[in-house]
């Protein structure tokens, strides 16, 4: 069985009395542990894709299966369960905030599920930012970051909850080459030590080929995956 199966998923918004199709049949199947990353142009539906991986989008139509289970059956709660136990986002901006410090913005999904206790925040706020090599900055401002750290303290707080998916939307669409570079090689090392399933955004085929797979999206729908 499939960590995770698209059955003939489309997408369809509506603006101003006008269809537009997202996304367009779309079927894939991601196994446990792969690292998949997802290109195209701009309006392809690549966002589209991971959101509704990452069930903060729905499909309008279509099938999303999760170990064998629907998810599109689930409840408001449930789906909040579920983002919080399987999935990490990693995000262009890094998202941030401003006036809290490296450790307590990677614990806040710690505060959200109900940990409230600051010393057990710290704790594993502070494992997290050593797995991205970033413990020596834990007390600085966001403000005090420069962009590749910024990234880092986003993908700390990504894995704090041990998540066993991580999603990425254009993660190294802010950072210069090299630093692009050192955040993708901190995907392949996670990847290969915490048998995550990494499914990355990216309109840079350098970075897509560290990737198992490489899938194509055009016009909402996938024209190769290999």
């Amino acid at each position: 069985m499939s960590m995770i199966e698209l059955i003939d998923v489309w997408k369809i918004y509506k603006k101003k009395g006008v269809q537009i199709e997202a996304l367009k049949g779309i079927n894939l199947k991601v196994e446990t542990g792969e690292y998949i990353s997802i290109m195209g142009p701009s309006g392809s539906g690549k966002t589209t894709l991971l959101n509704i991986i990452g069930t903060i989008d729905f499909p309008t139509r279509g099938k999303y299966i999760f170990e064998g289970v629907d998810v599109s059956g689930m409840s408001d709660e449930e789906l909040s369960r579920f983002r919080r136990k399987n999935v990490g986002f990693v995000f262009q901006s890094y998202n941030l905030i401003s006036d809290l410090t490296a450790w307590e913005n990677v614990a806040l999904p710690l505060y959200y599920d109900g940990v409230k206790d600051k010393r057990v925040q710290r704790k594993k706020a502070m494992e997290m930012l050593e797995k991205v090599g970033l413990l020596d900055r834990a007390d600085h401002l966001p403000g005090e970051l420069s962009g590749g750290e910024e990234q880092r303290v986003a993908i700390a707080r990504a894995l704090i909850n041990n998540p066993r998916i991580i999603l990425a939307d254009e993660p190294t669409g802010n950072l210069d080459s090299k630093t692009s570079e050192e955040i993708m090689e901190l995907f392949g090392t996670l990847h290969a030590n915490e048998k995550i399933t990494f499914i990355v955004v990216t309109h840079e085929k350098v970075i897509a080929e560290k990737a198992d797979k490489v899938l194509y999206l055009l016009d909402g729908k996938i024209t190769s995956l290999f």
